[in-house]
């Protein structure tokens, strides 16, 4: 039988799933070589809104172990049914006040807070048996008046306040900037979290300050570049979205 059978994995999805984590990897570690970065020091989301928990299951046998999730409900179902793997979760999606109490008992990680009514109710709401809730800044690094995130300028003021919170860590930022064409641009984007990223280190200097969370399937070459320290990636793993949420 062939090692990746052996593994469990026995349809063409699976088979797909392994392929694709695969070539990921070495855009990463090419990417890391270019950079002159070591490949440890970029970690890989894998995004799996919208996809089962069968593939889920078919990553971590590849040695994937950290997911992220959009959609909140979606994602505490999706952990339900995997309980019996050694997971981690990342909520990257956009939290209403409702939804808050479901992020604080399940996840692991946080990336999209960005005001302190929401990180003030995940730390009041996180229970006290877990471990504190990793957080990181979701900033508006390309101003785009629809697009959630704390504007740059007020990025200090919320990390001052989010690290007097006793149930979070405050870990680092996440951006989403608007797609653009070109690595040089893509680049250039990146560089004004990772400025952001520097300044709250010089100023502030949290304790744990060590992710940067930017790069998606199209641009993670230039995120890495940037500075990243953490790459989101569902498209290039799972594929074309499986329905519409």
């Amino acid at each position: 039988m062939c090692s990746i059978c052996a593994a469990g994995f026995g349809t063409l999805g699976d088979m797909s799933i392994v392929q694709n984590l695969e070539t990921v990897r070495a855009r990463i570690r090419s990417a890391c070589a270019a950079a002159g970065r070591t490949p440890e020091s970029v970690r890989l989301l894998a995004v799996s809104k919208t996809f089962p928990a069968e593939d889920v299951r078919a990553a971590h046998a590849a040695g994937q172990t950290a997911f992220g999730e959009n959609y909140i409900q979606e994602g505490v179902d999706k952990i339900a049914a995997l309980h019996d793997l050694p997971l981690q979760w990342h909520c990257i999606g956009p939290i209403q006040s409702n939804k808050t109490r479901l992020v604080a008992e399940h996840f692991d990680w946080v990336h999209s807070v960005d005001r302190f009514k929401i990180a003030q109710r995940l730390s009041d709401q996180r229970p006290d048996d877990m471990t504190p809730l990793q957080v990181c800044l979701q900033v508006n690094t390309d101003g785009g008046e629809t697009k959630s995130g704390v504007r740059p300028d007020e990025v200090l003021v919320l990390a001052r306040e989010v690290m007097t919170l006793p149930r979070l860590v405050l870990r680092g930022l996440m951006t989403i900037p608007d797609p653009v064409e070109g690595f040089e641009a893509q680049m250039a984007l990146h560089q004004r979290a990772t400025a952001l990223f520097e300044q709250v280190r010089t100023e502030l200097n949290p304790p744990q300050w060590d992710t940067l969370s930017m790069g998606m399937t199209a641009d993670l070459e230039a995120a890495i570049a940037a500075g990243s320290t953490m790459v989101r990636v569902g498209t290039a793993i799972f594929g074309g979205r499986t329905y519409a949420h």
